[in-house]
């Protein structure tokens, strides 16, 4: 499969020499070759490195004819779980489908992931006025937030439907053979997934975690598994220029080690919002042990230029850049002309978004750069789900 995503790191060459960045050459290749034999630190977690091509047809098929089940009972699904357990699904929910609920087919609600009555109280409506199902993820079935959560929706099912009708809508995403929701979900005979045991939570968005909700949305998960195996060959080389998830990699650890403490990943499109609130919790949670690691943080543009452009420019020279962008929308929307220019925008007419878009990004990119913070540039070649399974992999 041909690469639809491309690191761009060319504006960082005057400030990390190729020396430099080949200095790295020998560590990059006894990390390659520590994850292929999976011998290293953490080696027991490291399941996420072929799991593209684990994800057999078989389980595939299972993933949607379950889908399809759930979605002839229900308008609504409701995720329910923290973490991994939700993030994953939300960023693919939200990049591949229309911007607003009323537009989607199938609608899947996110709980568990917070503690607060009123978001309860709100979703209670929506179990009493539709068809609900409910997908409720956990390794251990114990975590707290998404345990009160299952309990809730749990007994508002019984509640509408009766205790046998209610357990045909439920879907257990769980530790393959222990843990209290393995347990329950035997002893209520609810449809049940498995998480494999050497994926951690933050990894398993390619695992029945993601992809049952994903199915549930309408999204063909074939396609985006199809691209994560795309995306293994670029990233799996012992050469950094040949091997782009190797030179994100690399970048990021001189710029850290220069004193770059905090990496903003600044967005272009409404739709990657929760792709960077994924990437938040693999960077961090991966990295921030033993009192050292990147601080993640996540930008909207153009929105934050509006209310933290003023610090990226001129603020603390603590940060450095990574730009994700979008190069091909699935729509295209033009300034209309007004004979009346009493906004003075007629410069404007007949310009597509994107191209206003464009040109913010490479203002953005320029000004920042020029202020001293270093950047580089991930760019998605469309909103497909092939796409984002190489995104997914490549982080």
């Amino acid at each position: 499969m041909a690469p639809r995503i491309h690191y761009d790191d060319r504006p960082l060459r005057d400030q990390i020499v190729a020396d430099e960045k080949n200095a790295y050459d020998r560590s990059v290749a006894t990390a390659e070759k520590m994850l292929k034999r999976k011998d290293g630190p953490g080696n027991d977690f490291l399941g996420w490195l072929d799991l593209p091509k684990r994800n057999n047809a078989a389980l595939i098929s299972s993933i949607q004819s379950t889908a399809r089940e759930v979605r002839e009972r229900a308008d609504i699904l409701v995720c329910i779980g923290i973490g991994g357990s939700y993030l994953g699904a939300r960023a693919a929910i939200e990049y591949m489908l229309p911007s607003f609920d009323d537009l989607r087919e199938k609608r899947v609600i996110f709980a568990g992931h917070q503690v607060n009555s009123d978001y309860l109280a709100d979703l209670k409506q929506l179990v009493d006025r539709y068809e609900v199902a409910v997908n409720v993820i956990s390794k251990s079935g114990t975590t707290t937030e998404p345990g009160i959560t299952f309990r809730v929706v749990r007994k508002w099912l019984e509640e509408k439907y009766g205790k046998k009708e209610a357990a045909a809508r439920i879907v257990a995403t769980t530790d393959p053979e222990n843990g209290a929701l393995r347990t329950l979900a035997r002893e209520e005979k609810y449809a049940a997934f498995d998480i494999p045991r050497d994926i951690g939570g933050r990894f398993s968005v390619l695992t029945p975690v993601g992809l049952f909700p994903v199915a549930f949305a309408g999204i063909n998960i074939t396609k985006l598994v199809r691209g994560a195996s795309g995306a293994i060959p670029l990233c799996s080389k012992t050469s950094i220029d040949k091997n782009s998830a190797a030179r994100y990699a690399v970048n990021r650890n001189i710029l850290f080690r220069r004193g770059k403490t905090i990496e903003v990943l600044a967005t272009f499109q409404p739709h990657l919002h929760f792709v960077g609130e994924w990437w938040k919790q693999l960077a961090g949670e991966s990295e921030g042990k033993n009192h050292t690691g990147i601080f993640p943080s996540v930008l909207d543009y153009t929105t934050d230029l509006h209310s933290l452009g003023q610090w990226m420019q001129d603020g603390v020279r603590c940060v450095f850049e990574t730009f994700v962008i979008l190069q091909k929308t699935r729509e295209t929307v033009t300034v209309p002309y007004f004979k009346n220019n009493s906004d003075g925008l007629n410069y404007l007419k007949r310009k597509p978004f994107e191209s206003i878009n464009e040109n913010a990004y490479k203002g953005t990119l320029l000004a920042h750069s020029d202020g001293g913070v270093p950047v580089s540039t991930i760019a998605l070649a469309d909103r497909s789900e092939e796409t984002l399974g190489q995104l997914f992999y490549f982080f």
